[in-house]
């Protein structure tokens, strides 16, 4: 903060566990990586290299240098986890972290078909050696996933050494825990959040009106994902209540204007 001012929520330092902010990179350049650890770096905790970009991006050894200089932990999209593991080629995947150097890993099964016993399996196998992360819930628009089903396999994957499971909306935000239309889907998120430590969830929340709801309902804390590069700091003013969105939400009653 460049001036302290009162009645600006807490916010820890990293590395932290609350309040994280997750920003998906889809085939920055070196360059850019540098510019946003540069302007954003200090608020950003997970650097996700979207779905399978990181197979056809130009220098990714030194981009992803970049950003674990900065203190971010840097993994790849889910999706190529499940590119491997389909084509059975789950050891060639795990000599791809090694030859990048990453010890961060998504698992998840939003493409393909897997029974959650052997998701787990593969997070508790991971979660050995690896910093494992895990998302829940399908890709597909239209597919309907009943809360009780979230709930437990939330809980069963952070048992099963998931330290975030991650609430799946894609980088469009219309699907998963969001509507078509890309309102939030109250009535699951309430139930996730009664069943399912919330500290643990990172809910995925590409677009502000999103940011905004869901800081509005748990605060400056959230952690939230898929946010665009270009919109972190628009992302922590949300969270500090800087923004037009949550200007009034953390200030006193005495302060509010009256309607």
């Amino acid at each position: 903060m460049n001036y302290k001012l009162p009645f600006i929520p807490e916010r820890d330092d990293k590395p932290r566990k609350k309040g994280l902010t997750m920003v998906m990179d889809k085939g920055l350049s070196v360059q850019e990586a540098k510019n946003l650890c540069e302007s954003s770096g200090h608020l950003i905790d997970y650097l996700k290299l979207g779905f399978g970009t990181s197979l056809v991006s130009n220098n990714l050894k030194e981009k992803i240098k970049i950003y674990k200089d900065n203190n971010i932990q840097v993994y790849f999209g889910g999706t190529l986890f499940e590119a491997f593991v389909i084509r059975n080629m789950y050891d060639d995947f795990l000599k791809y972290l090694s030859n990048y150097n990453v010890d961060m890993i998504e698992v998840s099964d939003g493409s393909m078909h897997m029974e959650h016993d052997v998701k787990c399996e593969y997070i508790r196998k991971l979660s050995k050696d690896f910093t494992v992360i895990s998302e829940v819930g399908s890709k597909e628009a239209g597919i309907i996933i009943a809360p009780n089903k979230w709930i437990k396999m939330m809980n069963n994957e952070l048992e099963a050494g998931s330290v975030n499971v991650i609430a799946e909306a894609r980088e469009s935000g219309n699907v998963g825990i969001y509507r078509p239309n890309g309102n939030a889907h109250v009535v699951l998120i309430n139930k996730i959040l009664d069943n399912v430590p919330k500290e643990s969830i990172l809910w995925e929340s590409p677009n502000k009106s999103q940011q905004v709801w869901f800081v509005k309902l748990l605060g400056a804390n959230v952690n939230l994902g898929n946010i665009a590069p270009n919109e972190v700091i628009s992302l922590e003013t949300i969270r500090l209540g800087l923004r037009g969105d949550t200007f009034l939400h953390f200030l006193p009653e005495e302060m509010k204007e009256e309607e």
